[in-house]
């Protein structure tokens, strides 16, 4: 029972009797299964799980996950069964196995799909039991330490991996000492001359630092004492990836980097940490704008501490921390803290809601999303703990990646309020959508029922949440819409066949939906709307299923009418800005639909559409829908024309969505091009005449391109 000692003495200290013997019959049972493999250092196998339950054993974390750990890799390398393991430890244990034992069968490849689709399957593993990931990082952990007995090119791969997915795990769950330790391991192997380097040069540097931090450190602890707080301060080193990071990103020489001096002070209350805060303020000048308070608005990972710089006394910064014990045991083992401090503490109540929050909107926003490229690409963008905190109108706090907008922050807030938001207020003034939050902003969004969200917004939103729904909304949506367009024109195409889709019987479409290797009558329609099936062929295919003859010749198809309720179906060409009462013409673009244009636009006749795709389109009498029109107005360059047509458009009941104003050379006239909104070419018609009432408007043309 050698290898088990130090562990158990360790173990001792917290658990109780009945769960020492059940880990004691775990290590038998690891010990039995794993005799005679050794690790590619030549030690015995066994060493390992041993070495993973003891990190886990620092956390003081609960007996099942510690025999998990010891049986992490029996299930993947032995005879012995998930069905074993239930029956001897039951079924809690095989499940925290089972979990790790699919993680350990995961490895990045080089197409970025299947490094992806590892990645999402880990997460899920991890927001079914988070005591998984710990094992896990604890595996991981102990092989970065035995790294060097893998070949070089394994070597690089797992330091990337570990660097890119578990160090950020590591942080994000507030597990610094790992996080730090994986982060340094990892910078060792993928740039180890870079990490020779920089560890003479940070040795050699603080042999010099030495006196400095020793003579602050005194001052420190003299002023606290007088000021009757009782207080551990500790000198603190930057470890050497966080220095690399900071030299490449920030463009920092060495000195630069390590010219900074960090403390760490632990009080005993809050009271203290504001109280010390004051006092240090008062031994040191404050550098404006460094000052951060995580106690009143923690971070997402439960992290609190008072954060501020000051000018030390060889006019070198220096960075403090301040925090109460309880803080400093959840900024060291974070989500571990779970298990390891186990009180009533509401700052460790809120850390396990917060932490089931970010696991369970791991799992919804992988439900959603369909491409697991792009799943990954933005997730990483959640992983970073560089959040931004704002307030909702009843002043909850809510925190985010930076760079998040309005819209972010409304699918944060419920998916329905995302979908249905129309504009916002940041700080009671209204703000567009895209407006980037800052922290401390008040932002209250404002919904409408008939809203939607609009695809321009993927350009801009920063959350994988957010982008994640709003694909959703859309593909969703769009497949509705082109199946109605579909039934449209599928209708039109039988009419001319004198024949109807209510006239059509169930089971000829069904023969038609097995013949055309579709899923569904929905995908058939779909595929018209979009352009990918056409509508007169599947109208000839669907009569022909029930009665050869009954495909005869097609009389004249009569035109589609446009509604302007067509959604994302139906698209109003930029090209030609076709409005109702224009003649107009239908392209159907392989899988984008219908696109509109009006029957002389030139671009149109540019591309040479082939027949088939040219439909015969009109309005519908009942189209309610506004359009935009470019209209130029040439008019004599004087003080207050540009408000005078505003006020003109805006009495013949027209929008204006955008305005340009260019001087002509002299300055004697001025070119005002807009873009309104309009119902019709009456409407149109009625302000272009109003308009010329204006006497400083010289000339009025409709632009068509």
């Amino acid at each position: 029972m050698g290898h088990l000692g130090e562990l158990q003495q360790a173990l001792a200290t917290y658990l109780k009797p009945a769960d020492l013997a059940r880990i004691e019959a775990a290590y038998e049972l690891a010990e039995e299964a794993h005799r005679g493999q050794f690790r590619k250092s030549g030690d015995p196998y066994i060493s390992h799980p041993i070495a993973v339950a003891s990190i886990l054993s620092q956390w003081q974390l609960d007996a099942q996950t510690l025999i998990a750990a010891l049986l992490h890799d029996v299930v993947e390398d032995t005879n012995v069964s998930k069905a074993d393991i239930t029956e001897r430890f039951g079924r809690q244990v095989a499940d925290l196995v089972d979990g790790v034992s699919k993680l350990d069968r995961i490895e990045f490849q080089s197409q970025q799909e299947a490094q992806a689709e590892n990645f999402r399957k880990m997460l899920l593993a991890m927001a079914r039991d988070v005591r998984v990931i710990l094992i896990k990082l604890a595996d991981r952990l102990h092989n970065m330490r035995t790294l060097d007995a893998v070949p070089a090119n394994k070597r690089r791969r797992i330091a990337r991996e570990t660097l890119e997915i578990y160090a950020p795990i590591a942080n994000r769950l507030g597990l610094n000492s790992i996080y730090q330790e994986l982060e340094d391991l990892s910078f060792q192997y993928l740039y180890p001359s870079r990490c020779r380097v920089l560890s003479k040069a940070v040795a050699a540097a603080r042999g010099n630092r030495r006196e400095v931090v020793s003579k602050v450190r005194v001052a420190i602890e003299k002023r606290l004492r007088e000021s009757g707080i009782i207080a551990q301060v500790q000198g603190r080193q930057k470890h050497l990836y966080s220095i690399y990071t900071k030299m490449r990103e920030k463009h920092l020489t060495f000195g630069q980097v390590l010219d900074v001096y960090g403390f760490r002070i632990v009080v005993k209350d809050v009271t203290a940490c504001y109280i010390a805060l004051g006092v240090l303020h008062g031994l040191y000048k404050p550098i404006p704008g460094k000052f951060k308070d995580y106690i009143a608005i923690p971070k997402a990972n439960g992290y609190q501490s008072l954060h501020t710089h000051l000018f030390g006394p060889f006019g070198s910064p220096i960075e403090i921390q301040i925090r109460t014990q309880e803080m400093h045991k959840i900024a060291e083992a974070g989500v571990a803290s779970h298990w390891l401090y186990k009180s009533s503490d509401d700052s460790i109540t809120e850390l396990q809601k917060k932490t089931h929050q970010w696991l369970q909107s791991l799992l919804e926003m992988q439900s959603e999303s369909g491409d697991s490229v792009e799943f990954l690409e933005h997730l990483k963008v959640d992983l970073f703990p560089d959040e931004v905190y704002v307030f909702t109108p009843k002043g909850k706090i809510m925190a985010l990646p930076r760079g998040a907008t309005a819209v972010d922050f409304a699918y944060a807030v419920h998916t329905d309020v995302g979908n249905r938001c129309v504009a916002v207020k940041i700080n009671q003034e209204l703000m567009p959508l895209r407006m980037a939050l800052k922290n401390g902003d008040r932002v209250e969004v404002i919904t409408a029922s008939h809203a939607k969200p609009n695809p321009l917004w993927l350009n801009f939103v920063a959350t994988a949440k957010a982008r994640s729904h709003i694909r959703h909304f859309l593909k969703t949506m769009h497949f509705e819409e082109s199946v109605q367009l579909g039934e449209r024109l599928l209708n039109q195409a039988l009419a001319a066949l004198k024949s109807s889709i209510s006239a059509v019987p169930e089971q000829q479409w069904t023969t038609l939906v097995r013949d055309s290797n579709a899923r569904s009558r929905q995908e058939i329609l779909s595929d018209i709307g979009l352009g990918k099936r056409h509508g007169a062929v599947v109208a000839r295919q669907l009569l022909a299923v029930g009665d050869p003859a009954a495909a005869g010749e097609l009389t004249s198809m009569g035109p589609v009418m446009i509604r302007g309720s067509e959604g994302m179906a139906v698209q109003f060409s930029k090209c030609c800005h076709p409005i109702p009462g224009d003649r107009i013409v239908g392209l159907i673009s392989k899988g984008q639909g219908m696109d509109i244009h009006t029957h002389d636009c030139p671009l149109l006749a540019k591309s040479h559409p082939e027949p088939d795709r040219v439909l015969d389109v009109e309005w519908d009498n009942e189209m309610k829908k506004l359009h935009d029109v470019n209209v130029r107005i040439i008019v004599a360059n004087e003080r207050g024309v540009l408000a005078q047509v505003a006020a003109r458009i805006a009495e013949s009941e027209s929008n204006i969505q955008n305005v340009t104003v260019e001087p002509q050379d002299g300055g004697k006239y001025a070119i005002m091009q807009f873009t309104l909104q309009v119902t019709n070419r009456q409407h149109l018609a009625r302000i272009m005449i109003e308009l010329r009432r204006i006497p400083e408007v010289v000339r009025i043309t409709r632009m068509r391109n």
